[in-house]
């Protein structure tokens, strides 16, 4: 690239020039990265708009379930017994008395070993103690009956090869490493004996285990000692004084109750659990959409906001689609629930929920939505079907709406991108355009200077001449 000669013969600030020529050059570019800037500030409202029309659109989903309808609490008479409860259209209210009369539990099978040989003569122990083994034993899964015989399960026994090191914590490494559905480890009694500690890796009856290769291996000859492992067990009250078991192979039953998890602690007798209808959770549905929908139109007013004594708008003041997506919020509510297609069948809708007010929702002073708790609690407990095939059918209004708004937004979004990208390649364009430009007013005035130069070389010549004439 040519480069510039600031007034070398000619005394002009050719470089001020030139930079001058070029901001006019560069106009249009920059009017490029002002439609470019405007475009960005409009995408971000649209998608801060979109953001807040999802949330109001999830909350309708979210109130036209049937499982939010079904929504269920449970309550436990025991600390010792825990409640839970989830998501389930299958849930259903009831009261459940039981027993629990065992807890899981798993196999332990412990083997008293010598650990170390004695001190030697330096006071020091001698090398782990090998046991008196094969090279191999096998651990077979399985459970125990209540006269302590062993039943193989349906895995298939593993083989487990400890010829390398027989000692007690070679062992309990061997079983380890085996995924043989044991756990083992070695816990020290003394300087020289300890005592081998085998576990299921599960809890439950069915998770038992023996291990064939260890009988004798004790410290004195003894055979493993074992601690069965047993399942959790509730005995319920059934109807008429009947009494039925459950178990579990672990402390917690999904059975019993559809919905209903529970988690047992401890034994104990006389333990009641009580299911009922969780109206305190639809209600919450109710002001989440409540909330959502005033989150929209406060964000609406914010980013399309005209102020008339500074005469500035906003970012999406002239969006005639976006302003009215408020109009669309708050006339769902005047409008209250939708049966037009019921009007259409010929259904009588007499009694059905018409207005929103019923169900707690009105438009205050502010133009914002409330809710009244306290009303939707009233209506329900009245006609819980009737309330909730209103609070359904709204919910599929405001969730078709919010899901039209969404759509439409994601389009001008993708849209002003598009033209985003499109300016974006114009700017690279001219960088291009104005770059070239540059060089060829830098030669210019470059070529400029050199030719005054010479002609100022000329004209010196042409002086000492005459003068010599003279």
């Amino acid at each position: 690239m040519t480069s510039s000669v600031d007034g070398l013969v000619s005394g002009l600030s050719t470089s001020s020039l030139i930079q001058q020529l070029m901001t006019v050059e560069a106009a249009p570019q920059d009017r490029l990265k002002t439609k470019v800037s405007t475009a960005q500030t409009a995408v971000t409202s649209y998608q801060s708009v979109n953001s807040k029309i999802s949330t109001f659109k999830s909350a309708g989903d979210a109130l036209s379930q049937l499982s939010s309808w079904r929504a269920i609490k449970a309550t436990s008479s025991s600390t010792s017994v825990s409640a839970t409860t989830s998501t389930n259209i299958n849930a259903a209210t009831g009261s459940l008395s039981f027993n629990v009369t065992s807890l899981a539990s798993k196999q332990v099978t412990t083997l008293p070993v010598t650990t170390f040989y004695a001190k030697d003569a330096d006071g020091k122990l001698d090398d782990p103690v090998q046991l008196n083994v094969p090279d191999t034993i096998t651990v077979t899964t399985g459970s125990y009956d209540a006269d302590g015989v062993f039943t193989a399960g349906s895995g298939q026994p593993v083989s487990v090869d400890i010829h390398a090191d027989k000692s007690a914590a070679g062992i309990a490494k061997a079983l380890n490493a085996a995924n043989a559905g044991v756990t083992a480890y070695v816990m020290k009694t003394g300087d020289t004996a300890g005592v081998l500690q085998m576990t299921s890796a599960k809890s439950g009856a069915s998770n038992g285990f023996q291990i064939d290769g260890l009988d004798g291996a004790g410290s004195g000859g003894e055979v493993p000692l074992t601690t069965y492992a047993s399942d959790a067990q509730l005995t319920v009250n059934g109807g008429g004084g009947s009494t039925y078991t459950v178990n579990s192979s672990t402390n917690t039953f999904t059975n019993l109750m559809a919905g209903v998890t529970l988690t047992v602690s401890q034994k104990e007798n006389n333990v009641t659990v009580d299911v009922s209808n969780d109206t305190g959770a639809i209600a919450d549905k109710f002001q989440a959409m409540v909330d959502a929908a005033n989150a929209a139109l406060t964000e609406i007013g914010t980013q399309t906001k005209y102020d008339a004594a500074t005469k500035t708008g906003s970012p999406l003041t002239g969006d005639f689609a976006v302003r009215n997506m408020s109009q669309q919020i708050l006339g769902s509510v005047s409008l209250g629930v939708d049966w037009s297609a019921e009007k259409k069948a010929g259904t009588d809708i007499s009694g059905k929920i018409n207005t929103l007010k019923e169900l707690g929702i009105q438009l205050d002073s502010t133009g914002q939505l409330s809710f009244d708790r306290a009303a939707f609690l009233n209506t329900y407990s009245e006609d819980p079907a009737r309330a909730q095939e209103a609070g359904i059918r709204f919910g599929d209004t405001i969730e078709k709406m919010g899901g039209t708004m969404s759509t439409n937004l994601t389009s001008v979004i993708t849209g002003r991108n598009n033209e985003i990208s499109s300016l974006n390649d114009q700017i690279s364009n001219w960088d291009v355009r104005l770059a070239a430009k540059r060089e060829a007013l830098q030669k210019q005035y470059s070529d400029l200077e050199v030719a005054l130069g010479k002609l100022k070389d000329q004209s010196s010549w042409l002086s000492g001449q005459l003068a010599g004439l003279s």
